[in-house]
């Protein structure tokens, strides 16, 4: 029987047809393998995975393949968005095991959650050098049947390996100008000057590096950091990475100069990626970083929010093709003759041009991705709006890509900071809606009466699992930003419950952080991973969360964990800098302060409103706002701040000293 149709997970649910009788991850599918003397068969994988689509088409749902699953395992099907402490665990055993990782995962497991065979993806057939999947299933059979001292010798060394290893996490001290200074110099080292980003194929978008590489420039004065940024930005924005029709990215492009997207978007990256564009604006500007970041919040909006007000996990990367096919890109490529059938020959003409369009193609099958290639020129604007907006209007036409529904609390709160801030930068108060209502969602649905949050949920309804460490950060960090953005103290409230749960059940001696809360599920290890990846990782994006929040409150608790968990970049910063992107950039808060702004007057008093836009647009790392009337009790920086000669005024500290304060826009501006 396969138990997966009362899930809240969209991949799990994609499964719950399948012939092979699967169970969600729990102990009664440890038991039953314990009843019936049976390896667990473990596949961990995403609802935008391409190649998990695949692996199910082609074996699970095969009959034959089926059957041989269900004869001999128990069969658990995890996804790894839901369940992330489960993913890192087996997947730090895969890497182990054998040099590489990746999802589908496929790990073969003892009824006490031993790993002891390993892989990722298998065919339905030999192929490349790979076993085939039934070879692989008829092999861990056998040697179940017949070697099973063998598998529970491997099984209790690959255990002990894992749960030995302890993680030096740098030792005493903060990361410093040096250790930035060095973190700078390798990022030089990997940057590819010609297209932009770091490193070879597949190249994925640096957000968090850029991030700090606006930081540092802001901090420090480096044109060299402000250069990478600005120029990997606008090679990825007029790149095919680069929705330029609809807006939003991809999620990595499969070669160097970002012509070929992987075309699955993740809200994760769109997030990210709006936040930093809208502070590259800051940093300089520019038009294009203005217009990217506004696509992408407007992206998230139309494309990703769900009717509850949060933010849905994915789009997938395959749709169907017009022939009953799902292929990958569908929805998002074009061939010069489906631009003439929409825009007739002159228009198409010159959006081919425009848009890289060529008769060869840039994709499979004579088809492009939409990029904006240097060499095209200027162009109408007019003209182009209306060609791109027809072909807009087109694709609405074509079935559009899967989309996983499932709200993850961590990634909202991330979709929050960046709605938020976008939205006040640029007049926006839409965007700044619909960041609060994603909040009141998370509160409601998410957060139970002990500020405890539960990592998903669908359609209004809050899964199982526990919130891990990154759920905590991110949504603190979000509620931070609303709180600076609205002036509404009770988001800065909402953070500090989060943040004291961090203090209380994720932390380890000498700063160090958990991913999973000290009365957490128990796995063969507890998951604990500084490095960013995809996203910030929890340990530094709670680093940053911390520190916001110390800055507001002045508590010492609070800087004191900021400063211990930053320890960890002081160890990787100089050494792998791309891998720890956030935690540089909270570290050049921690350098520069943070600056604490308080902004007093009126609400409805122009002068008040100037200075307080000009607070928002502080390039300042990490600096810290909080606006309302004077004496207000709804945040701490507020006390003890009077109008100047009955004017609004703005107050600006640092390293707990505080300026004269100023009523001059343009004073603060120089301040900050």
């Amino acid at each position: 029987m396969n138990r997966l149709a009362g899930t809240t997970s969209p991949y799990l649910l994609q499964h719950a047809d399948n012939p092979v009788d699967w169970w969600p991850w729990g102990p009664e599918a440890f038991e039953e393998a314990k009843r019936r003397d049976v390896p667990v068969l473990l596949s961990v994988g995403y609802s935008a995975c391409h190649w998990c689509h695949v692996m199910a088409h082609e074996s699970f749902e095969d009959d034959a393949t089926a059957a041989l699953v269900n004869e001999h395992f128990v069969a658990v099907k995890v996804d790894r968005e839901e369940r992330p402490d489960v993913d890192a665990v087996y997947m730090e055993a895969v890497q182990a095991a054998t040099g590489q990782g990746g999802w589908p995962m496929t790990v073969f497991l003892t009824p006490d959650a031993a790993p002891f065979y390993f892989g990722t993806y298998f065919p339905p057939e030999p192929r490349h050098g790979m076993p085939s999947f039934p070879e692989v299933l008829e092999g861990v059979r056998g040697a179940w049947a017949d070697r099973r001292d063998e598998v529970g010798e491997v099984a209790e060394r690959i255990v002990k390996d894992l749960s030995g290893r302890s993680l030096a996490y740098g030792g005493e001290g903060v990361p410093g100008e040096e250790d930035l200074a060095q973190a700078l110099l390798g990022l030089t080292r990997e940057y590819d000057a010609t297209r932009g980003g770091f490193g070879g194929a597949p190249k994925f978008p640096p957000s968090m590096a850029l991030e700090f590489l606006l930081r540092h420039h802001a901090r420090t004065g480096s044109e060299g950091a402000l250069q990478m940024a600005a120029d990997t930005g606008e090679a990825m924005a007029r790149g095919g990475i680069y929705d330029q029709l609809g807006g939003g990215f991809a999620r990595y492009a499969v070669d160097r100069a970002w012509v070929v997207p992987h075309f699955e978007k993740m809200l994760y990256d769109n997030a990210l990626l709006c936040r930093v564009y809208a502070h590259l604006w800051k940093a300089t500007g520019s038009d294009l970083a203005r217009r990217v970041a506004l696509e992408t919040a407007d992206f998230l909006v139309r494309e990703l929010r769900t009717p509850e007000g949060g933010f849905a996990s994915a789009l997938d990367a395959d749709s169907d093709d017009g022939t009953g096919k799902h292929v990958e890109g569908a929805f998002y490529v074009w061939t010069p003759e489906q631009l003439a059938a929409v825009l007739g020959e002159q228009d198409a003409a010159l959006a081919a041009a425009h848009y890289g369009v060529t008769e060869d193609g840039t994709f499979e099958h004579g088809s492009s991705v939409l990029q904006l290639p240097p060499e095209a020129g200027p162009a109408d604007a007019d003209r182009i709006d209306s060609i791109r907006a027809r072909l807009l209007a087109a694709r609405e036409e074509r079935e559009r890509p899967g989309r996983d529904d499932k709200v993850v609390a961590a990634w909202n709160g991330l979709a929050i900071a960046a709605l938020a801030e976008t939205g006040a930068l640029f007049d926006r108060p839409d965007l700044v809606d619909r960041a609060t209502e994603a909040a009141d969602l998370l509160v409601r649905v998410h957060m139970d009466e002990s500020a405890r949050l539960t990592r998903t949920s669908k359609d209004g309804r809050a899964g199982t699992n526990a919130g891990v460490l990154e759920d905590y950060a991110d949504v603190a960090e979000g509620f931070l930003a609303l709180a600076a953005v609205t002036g509404e103290g009770a988001w800065l409230e909402f953070a500090g419950f989060l943040l004291d749960i961090v203090l209380d059940r994720f932390t380890a001696e000498g700063g160090a952080l958990y991913d999973t809360a000290h009365d957490a599920e128990a796995l063969i290890r507890r998951p604990q991973d500084p490095t960013d990846n995809a996203t910030p990782s929890g340990w530094t994006a709670a680093a940053g969360a911390l520190l916001s929040y110390a800055a507001h409150t002045g508590s010492e608790a609070h800087r004191a964990a900021a400063e211990g968990a930053l320890g960890v970049v002081k160890a990787l910063g100089p050494r792998a800098p791309r891998f720890i992107g956030w935690g540089l950039a909270v570290a050049e808060a921690l350098l520069d302060g943070p600056r604490e702004i308080a902004v007093v007057g009126a609400p409805d008093d122009e002068a008040f409103q100037a200075l307080r836009r000009t607070a928002l647009r502080a390039t300042a790392p990490g600096a810290v706002l909080a606006a309302g009337a004077p004496g207000g009790e709804e945040f701490p920086l507020l006390k003890d701040r009077p109008l100047v000669d009955g004017s609004p005024a703005a107050y600006v500290c640092r390293h707990f000293t505080c300026d004269a304060p100023v009523t001059d826009p343009d004073e603060l501006r120089r301040k900050l």
